[in-house]
C-alpha cells in the first residue's frame, strides 16, 4: 500500500484513463498534484496551485479521455482546465498501448509494494476490501 501525504486536506483522487500509473489529486489549498507512480513513487511529478484566492477550496479533478488536459472544479462554481506536460501525455501517443501492457506494469510496481510486518499486516486484510483490477 502507497501512502501519500499532501499536508492538506483532499478534495479529489482520480486515476488517469490512459494509464495504470498516473493519478491526480486535488487539495483544499488549491493545489493540483500528478503523480505517476512508474517515474516517482511517493511524489508528485508535478504540482501546481490553480486558484487565486487563499480561502477557494480545489474539490472535483477529472481526466479527458482523449485528449491530455484534466478539469479542475472549485467551491466557487469556476472550472479551469490544463494541458498536461509532455511527460504525461506520452502515454497518449504511444501506439503500443494495451490494456494488458497497463495491467502488468502495474503489477509490477505493486511487487515492489513494501508489505507490513505480519502482524500488522493480518489486522489490516480484515479491514481492507479486497482491490479488483477486472472490469
Amino acid at each position: 500500500m502507497f501512502t501519500f501525504d499532501l499536508g492538506n486536506s483532499v478534495g479529489d483522487v482520480v486515476w488517469s484513463p490512459y494509464s495504470a500509473t498516473v493519478f491526480g489529486a486535488v487539495t483544499d489549498d488549491g493545489q493540483v498534484h500528478i503523480f505517476d507512480l512508474s517515474q516517482e513513487k511517493y511524489e508528485p511529478v508535478c504540482q501546481q496551485s490553480v486558484v487565486q484566492k487563499k480561502k477557494t477550496k480545489v474539490n472535483h479533478l477529472a481526466f479527458n479521455q482523449h485528449y491530455p488536459m484534466i478539469a479542475v472544479g472549485d467551491d466557487r462554481g469556476n472550472a479551469l482546465t490544463l494541458k498536461l506536460s509532455p511527460n504525461l501525455r506520452k502515454c497518449l501517443k504511444d501506439k503500443a498501448y494495451s490494456r494488458e501492457g497497463e495491467i502488468a506494469k502495474m503489477e509490477k510496481l505493486l511487487e515492489l509494494v513494501r508489505q507490513p510486518s505480519d502482524e500488522t499486516n493480518e489486522e489490516e486484510e480484515e479491514e481492507q476490501p479486497a482491490v479488483n483490477m477486472e472490469t
